[in-house]
């Protein structure tokens, strides 16, 4: 079966009556009891996009609480030390928040308000999908209960500190690896028996068919900015452009890229990089770099870490944010299409670019785009000098500061 992207189409929206992505990724491998609540946040989402006054409503607090647009910047040092092509940063961790997750938080919290719920539940692993839900849901008047790995409560204290600063109940997971995917299991589990009451916030492009769709029409604000940045920047869109970004659940990247989709690969090019773990470990979080099978988690068709046996694999990354076995149905369709290229680095690699950029440009990306611009500095010196690369800084490094004493010795902000 061969698989495409239909043009002039959202790739939210090109989806099966199944929800499923050319016939084989997403859909909705739910328990019986949350086919309702599903149907009826379906019916409720597809109605308000529609809404001219839910647009209105997103787009003032996009453009007035978020502060939009977000700068793009010339690396003008570190393409001058590279060589090559030109590296430009899109500096998404100046939204508040310091990450691109405010977005789905904003889009959240309004289908809530119009769904006369007055709590939200979401999961998090590096903690800015939480930081930036509580910070909203207090704005709203939501009351807000945060699941999250006792490991990653332990390594990004500063956006737990954050998290209960806004009002939020952080509630410890300590079941199975104590990360990501433990917390957006435990999420679910409580949406289940709470839902009647609460809305489920999923902080990426994964679960249900719906949340990808929720999570990707919300992040698509960042390629919407660009987009348009690019243009005012070089007259139009350039010969050579590539794309970068990291990839943990993928829903910063599929933002990133969402309004180029039309463009012919050759000319703008997506390249999307996951966590390729410990240089000498065999454990990574990079199932579309590593061939992954098809599997479910959470809900949905994906490519899936797992081990012999078919059951959900062990991951390990520096980083919170990437520390998952799964990967959005929209990449596992953008991979099967060829329509993007997909790469990892390890953790290392992710450390030396954090290290490099911090020091030579006035941005500090945290551990999570650390692994694109660890890609960028790897391919620049073999591209032309009329080649844009764009690296998308969706992350602040703060949350990632005790980490990066440990591990370099010093924190540069």
């Amino acid at each position: 079966m061969s698989l495409k992207i239909k043009k002039g189409i959202p790739l939210i929206d090109q989806h099966d009556k199944n929800g499923m992505w050319g016939g084989k990724f997403g859909g909705n491998f739910v328990p019986e009891t949350l086919k309702k609540p599903i149907e009826d946040l379906e019916k409720l989402f597809s109605k308000l996009r529609k809404d001219k006054s839910f647009i209105r409503e997103r787009d003032y607090y996009f453009e007035n609480y978020v502060g939009t647009p977000t700068p793009l910047i010339p690396l003008n040092q570190i393409t001058d030390h590279l060589g090559g092509a030109q590296i430009w940063a899109k500096v998404v961790s100046e939204n508040p928040g310091t990450a691109h997750k405010i977005y789905n938080a904003i889009v959240h919290c309004l289908i809530a308000k119009r769904a006369g719920k007055k709590f939200v539940c979401g999961d998090t692993g590096a903690g800015m999908a939480g930081k930036t839900l509580a910070m909203v849901a207090k704005k709203f008047g939501l009351k807000c209960k945060i699941f999250m790995g006792v490991k990653d409560i332990k390594r990004q204290k500063p956006n737990v500190d954050a998290m209960k600063k806004f009002g939020a109940e952080v509630v410890p997971v300590t079941s199975g690896s104590q990360t990501l995917i433990d917390a957006v299991s435990e999420c679910m589990r409580y949406w289940v028996a709470n839902c009647l009451t609460s809305h489920l916030v999923v902080g990426s492009t994964v679960g249900p068919n719906i949340f990808v769709k929720i999570c990707g029409y919300s992040t698509s604000q960042i390629s919407r900015e660009l987009i348009v940045q690019i243009k005012d920047e070089f007259g139009k869109i350039p010969r050579r452009l590539k794309l970068l970004n990291v990839c943990g659940g993928g829903s910063s990247s599929y933002g990133f890229w969402s309004s180029f989709m039309d463009y012919d690969k050759r000319q703008v090019e997506f390249v999307g990089i996951e966590a390729g773990g410990p240089k000498k470990s065999k454990l990574h979080a990079a199932p579309l770099t590593n061939n992954s099978k098809i599997g479910i988690l959470h809900g949905a068709a994906q490519y899936v870490i797992q081990d012999k046996d078919g059951q959900i694999g062990l991951t390990d990354s520096i980083s919170a944010g990437l520390d998952y076995s799964g990967i959005s149905p929209l990449h596992c369709f953008l991979k099967d299409t060829k329509r993007a290229r997909y790469t990892s680095a390890t953790d290392e690699e992710a450390l030396s670019a954090y290290k490099l950029v911090s020091s030579m440009e006035n941005i500090s990306p945290s551990l999570e785009p650390a692994h694109a611009f660890a890609e960028a500095i790897k391919i620049a010196p073999k591209l032309s000098k009329d080649t844009v690369i764009i690296v998308n800084s969706c992350g602040d490094s703060f949350k990632d500061r005790d980490i990066i004493k440990k591990r370099l010795g010093s924190y540069v902000r």
